[in-house]
C-alpha cells in the first residue's frame, strides 16, 4: 500500500506545567489558544490545530526513552520564516540552523525540552534527486541574512495564515521497526535514508511528513512521562479504509509506544 492525499494535524504533548508551556507557544512561537479544559489546551493558527497540551504535573521525565526530536512547523514561504527569525533574535532566544537543500530551518526548544523546527519548503522544482529517486537532503549553515533582510518590512506579530505541521520526528530504538511501520503499515513511501541512523518518509512526493532516528540510542518505549503523547495522521475515506479504519478516528502504535491518531476527513 502507498499513502496518499494526507495532511498531519496537532502534536499532543504531556507537559508538567501547562501555563508556562502555554506561554511559550503564545508569546515566543506565536500561537493562539483555540480551546481550553481542565486538562488540555488546544493552540494553533486561527485555521487550524498545532499542538495540544496535556496537563499532567505528576509525569516524570524519562531522557532513555523513544519519542519526540522535534515536531516541524512548516511556514508559507521565506519572508514569513524570516519574520519569525528575527523575532528569536529580538527576544534573545538562541536557535540551531539547517539549510536542508529542500528547506531552510532553525530548531529550538520549549521549556519543557520538547524539540521545535521552524521552517520553509524551497520550491519544488528547486529540489535535486538521487539516482535511486530519493530526495538530496543535507545540513549546510542557512543564509539568514538574506531571509531577515527579506522580511525586513514584515514584523512579526502571530503565526501566518497558512501555517502547518510540516512533519513529526521521532527519536526511534530501531529504523529496522520503525521502517516496518512507517513503510509497511502506514504506507509511507521512503524518501531518502542517506543521513547514518536516519530514515525519511512521506506521501505524494513532499521530502519527508515522518523523519526517525537512533542517534540518542533510546532504550525505553514512550510510556506516561513527559514528551508526545500522539501525533495526527489526517486522511480521506479511502486512505482510511485502506488502513483499516472503520471509524471516523481511531488509533495505532508503533513498536516504540509513539502513537498515531488517524482522523478521516470530509474531503
Amino acid at each position: 500500500m502507498k499513502i496518499e492525499k494526507i495532511e498531519l494535524g496537532p502534536v499532543t504533548l504531556r507537559v508538567r506545567d501547562i501555563e508556562q508551556v502555554t506561554r511559550f507557544y503564545v508569546d515566543v512561537i506565536g500561537m493562539s489558544v483555540l480551546e481550553e479544559s481542565e486538562e488540555h489546551i488546544t493552540l494553533g493558527t486561527k485555521e487550524r490545530p498545532l499542538v495540544i497540551l496535556h496537563s499532567a504535573p505528576q509525569a516524570k521525565t524519562n531522557p532513555r526513552a523513544a519519542g519526540l526530536f522535534h515536531l516541524a512547523i512548516l511556514f508559507p514561504n521565506r519572508v514569513e520564516l524570516g519574520s519569525m527569525l528575527a523575532h528569536l533574535i529580538e527576544r534573545r532566544i538562541e536557535v540551531g540552523q539547517g539549510d536542508h537543500l529542500v528547506s531552510e530551518a532553525f530548531y529550538l526548544s520549549d521549556p519543557e525540552g520538547n524539540g521545535i523546527e521552524l521552517y520553509a519548503d524551497r520550491p519544488k522544482d528547486q529540489w535535486t534527486y538521487e539516482a535511486n529517486g530519493h530526495v538530496k537532503m543535507a545540513t549546510e549553515p542557512v543564509d539568514y541574512e538574506s531571509m531577515l533582510q527579506a522580511a525586513a518590512n514584515r514584523p512579526f506579530t502571530s503565526l501566518p495564515i497558512g501555517t502547518t505541521m510540516g512533519h513529526v520526528h521521532f527519536k526511534v530504538r530501531s529504523i529496522e521497526a520503525a521502517k516496518r511501520f512507517y513503510h509497511d503499515r502506514l504506507g509511507f513511501s521512503i524518501t531518502t535514508d542517506s543521513y547514518p541512523g536516519a530514515l525519511f518518509l512521506a506521501a505524494d512526493g513532499y521530502h519527508h511528513h515522518i523523519g526517525t532516528n537512533v542517534w540518542a540510542r533510546p532504550s525505553d518505549p514512550v510510556g506516561m512521562e513527559t514528551g508526545i503523547e500522539a501525533w495526527t495522521l489526517l486522511v480521506n475515506e479511502e486512505t482510511n479504509q485502506a488502513l483499516g479504519g472503520t471509524s471516523y478516528e481511531w488509533t495505532l502504535t508503533d513498536e516504540d509506544g509513539i502513537t498515531v491518531h488517524i482522523k478521516r476527513t470530509n474531503a
